[in-house]
Formats: C-alpha cells, sequence, structure tokens
C-alpha cells in the first residue's frame, strides 16, 4: 500500500442461512450417524465441548442428508445457494457504505466450499449492476484465513487506483457432510462439530471517510506442518484434514508472529483495543489468549460468535470485527488474526477513522 493513501472499510454486510441448534442437530442426525459407526460416545463429548451453540447450514441434515451426494450434485447446489447468501451479503455492505454497485472497481470473492464457471464473482456482478468493466478476483482454497489477504488485497486496489473496492467471504461448509465411511475419523468429527455456512462482505474506499483504515497485513506460513490442515477434492464432496497438533504449531509461532506485526507500527499488545481472532475452535482460542496474555473480554467476541455461528471458514473473522464494530464504544485499534492451511497465520491491523 502507498504511504501517501488510505483504505477505509466503509461497509460490512453478513448474510445467514437458516440457524439450527447444535444440541438439536446432534439428537436429530449426528447421534445416530455415529451410532452405527461405534463412536456415538467420543463424537457426543466433541460436539458438547465444541464452543457450539447454534449455527447456520444451507443443506441442513434434519431436513435433508446428502452424505452419499457425489461432488458433482454437491457443486450444483452451491450455486443455488450461494448466489443468494452473496447477493444479499453484498448489498448490505454496499448500502452501509454508501456505494452503488456500479461505482466498484473490483469485486474479490473468497470461497473455498465450491466452484463453478461463471463463478460467483461474475454472476454477482452481472446481477447487482456492477459496471462491465469492473475487475474480477476470485481467491478458492486458502480456507479459514482467507478474508485477510482478501481485506489486504483490495485495500492495496483502493489506494493504488482511487476506486472502491469490495471482498465476498461465501461459504457452504454444509455441503461437505462426509459419507458414513468415514465415521470413525476422528478429525472429521471434529470438523462435523464445529463448521458451519455463512456469507460476510467488506466494502473498502480510498481516503479519509469514517470506518476502519487498513493500516498493515502480515502474513506467516509454517511450511514443515503443511500436511496438519488439509482441504481434499473427493467424488464425495471435500474432505477435512484438521490435525490435533494443530494449536500446539500455533502456540510456537502467534506471540512473535502478533508481536512483529504490532512492533513495525510502534505498538504492544496493550495498544489493541479490540481482538478479531477467528474462532477456528475453543483450543485455538485458548492458544491465542495464553500467548498474547489477552484477558477474558479481550478474547469474549471471538468466543461468542463461536457459540452463535460456529466456524464459518473464510467469512468468521469478518463476523467477530462486525461484533466489534456494533459495541456501544468500537475499539480504536483492532488486530485481525486467521489461520488456515500452509500451516499459514494471517493478521491485518485496522485503525478506526472518526468522522
Amino acid at each position: 500500500m502507498r504511504a501517501d493513501g488510505r483504505a477505509v472499510i466503509a461497509g460490512l454486510g453478513v448474510a445467514l442461512p437458516p440457524s439450527a441448534v447444535q444440541q438439536e442437530l446432534w439428537d436429530g442426525y449426528f447421534s445416530d450417524y455415529y451410532a452405527a459407526g461405534g463412536r456415538r460416545g467420543l463424537a457426543k463429548r466433541i460436539f458438547a465441548n465444541s464452543g457450539v451453540t447454534t449455527r447456520q447450514a444451507a443443506v441442513s441434515p434434519l431436513l435433508e442428508d446428502i452424505s452419499d451426494w457425489s461432488t458433482e450434485r454437491r457443486m450444483r447446489r452451491y450455486q443455488v445457494e450461494a448466489v443468494p447468501l452473496g447477493k444479499e451479503a453484498v448489498g448490505r455492505a454496499l448500502t452501509a457504505a454508501g456505494i452503488d454497485a456500479d461505482e466498484l472497481g473490483l469485486l474479490a470473492v473468497c470461497s473455498c466450499t465450491g466452484y463453478a464457471t461463471p463463478g460467483l464473482d461474475i454472476t454477482l456482478a452481472r446481477d447487482m449492476g456492477m459496471s462491465p468493466s469492473v475487475q474480477r478476483l476470485f481467491i478458492g482454497h486458502m480456507g479459514c484465513y482467507a478474508a485477510l489477504p482478501g481485506l489486504g488485497t483490495i485495500a492495496d486496489f483502493a489506494v493504488a487506483r482511487g476506486r472502491p473496492a469490495l471482498l465476498l467471504c461465501a461459504e457452504l461448509t454444509s455441503l461437505h457432510l462426509q459419507p458414513p465411511d468415514t465415521r470413525a475419523d476422528i478429525q472429521q468429527i471434529v470438523s462435523h462439530a464445529l463448521f458451519s455456512d455463512a456469507a460476510a462482505a467488506v466494502v473498502v474506499t480510498p481516503g479519509d471517510r469514517p470506518g476502519y483504515a487498513v493500516r498493515d497485513v502480515a502474513a506467516l506460513t509454517d511450511s514443515t506442518t503443511a500436511g496438519h490442515m488439509t482441504w481434499d477434492v473427493t467424488d464425495l464432496g471435500f474432505r477435512m484434514g484438521l490435525s490435533p497438533q494443530v494449536p500446539e504449531v500455533l502456540s510456537v509461532h502467534v506471540r512473535s508472529f502478533t508481536s512483529e506485526l504490532l512492533g513495525r507500527n510502534g505498538l504492544t499488545t496493550a495498544d489493541v483495543d479490540g481482538w478479531a481472532v477467528h474462532p477456528g475452535g475453543p483450543k485455538i482460542l485458548d492458544v491465542v489468549q495464553e500467548q498474547l496474555g489477552l484477558d477474558d473480554a479481550a478474547m469474549a467476541p471471538s468466543r461468542e460468535v463461536l457459540a452463535a455461528y460456529g466456524n464459518c471458514s473464510s467469512p468468521t473473522v469478518l463476523l467477530v470485527l462486525e461484533e466489534l464494530r456494533k459495541l456501544p464504544e468500537p475499539p480504536e485499534r483492532v488486530a485481525l488474526l486467521a489461520f488456515g492451511p500452509g500451516l499459514t497465520l494471517y493478521g491485518v491491523l485496522l485503525e478506526r477513522v472518526l468522522p
């Protein structure tokens, strides 16, 4: 980003499919699903300790069992469900920013749960009335941290080109319920207990209008642990690989990573009054809280999002940011942290711009 410019988050919009209570999901579907595989006791404990109270599903197992669907069938359903969800989030973000769709210079879309061509970027640009000359970018398979490189990219565009840009993160993890022959795999149990659906859109504009300015972006990838988090395309949907060692690897890096991001901006953790930490699961949040020395109040928004929405992959950190923005006294500085395949840590530092 050029030193003489500033990109500001001017609007944020969220769209959610129907919600379900975690206990009802267990009682109404997963209890029998895991009983047949002999893992009901273990799965019940994982579901109970997931930190999730409610979550959303565009395709709910309480209404239809898609565990034996082909990947082709799942991808066709993705288009049906993701387009209206994306439109809703984008519309809300544009309205909040006071920007018309045809003013956008760039539309970036992040999604790792569905693919088609023409994709969400083309369909939304057409249906939302964006200019035929709008530039488009699709960011796929980056997983839970994708919102942050996406945010950095649209911020750089806004400063370099002097035009508004929009990022949409849309994920439908419910489409990837795995077939019964995976019931004994603890990684699939954890995934089924945590993941959820959501869409979140952010509008970034150049200049000094009120909002949160994107001050800095940082990344760190520990490629020696690349196998700890995977997302494989199979004939029966996309399959999550989630090693129990992920929190341990995160504990090695998150303190120095965050200190580097803040330090090069002349800050420490004490100078940050808003923390948007991707709630990948309770253990992830516990590690970040311990390593950064944060109190319960600092972590509350992230834990509340996990409880209310589950882990929605890429939109989730933006859901936490929205909770911070809605506080009676929004924070002056916000650190966004997200983690995903690689194993990768991403951070974004925001600073509030007042009217």
